[in-house]
């Protein structure tokens, strides 16, 4: 599903991402690379495929997509190098020409040595790419740039006529400030309650629909 935003034009895919066509730049959140991992070290049982699902699906994104930058906003990473991590780096050697460009999340505790030895452009706090703000979790102040965040893992929930409940993940839009899915499927829901004056669009197996 395409839309408009601040005068530029997003593309909004069903693999939750964004691609934003003039920069050449696709625009994901919460990837949590490492997530299973140190699940396994703390004795919970999560099948290694799980790293490996969300890589496969994001080389996807970059073969559908001309892509020249990945624009992660926050919590590319899970806490500490671990095996998850050294499969991500085999999977970063076959985009050598990918610029890889991380607005640091809660979760990305990586040393700054092991971000550049992975090819990755770190920003603390912010990245400022007008009309937007990119930052991991909603600011609280405003100005004028538009807030691009992650960090909740926003859902929707969709009400049947038969009082059938559906709990999808969205791409959230409102006045100030936009929220994107968790890319990883490893992950929960964070519901959202919008108001008629926010805009969004719900994840289906099938494509992105407005809600």
């Amino acid at each position: 599903m395409t839309i408009p935003c601040k005068g530029e034009t997003f593309l909004l895919c069903k693999e939750r991402v964004i691609y934003w066509e003039a920069k050449k730049t696709l625009i994901i959140s919460d990837l949590h690379i490492g997530k299973a991992a140190f699940f396994r070290k703390s004795g919970i049982q999560v099948p290694t495929k799980v790293g490996r699902t969300d890589l496969e699906r994001l080389s996807e994104c970059l073969t559908l997509f001309d892509t020249e930058v990945l624009l992660v906003t926050g919590d590319m990473f899970h806490n500490y190098m671990n095996s998850d991590v050294i499969a991500f780096k085999h999977w970063r050697e076959q985009y050598p020409g990918l610029q890889i460009k991380l607005v640091m999340g809660n979760h990305d505790g990586l040393k700054p040595e092991e971000y550049e030895a992975l090819g990755i452009e770190v920003y603390l706090k912010e990245l400022i790419y007008g009309p937007f703000r990119f930052v991991h979790d909603q600011p609280d102040t405003f100005d004028q740039y538009y807030n691009i965040s992650g960090h909740i893992h926003p859902g929707i929930t969709l009400f049947g006529k038969a009082r059938q409940q559906l709990r999808l993940p969205c791409f959230f839009f409102g006045k100030t400030c936009a929220i994107l899915p968790a890319f990883s499927v490893f992950t929960g829901l964070s519901m959202l309650k919008p108001t008629e004056e926010d805009e969004v669009y719900a994840i289906t197996p099938s494509g992105v629909i407005a809600v």
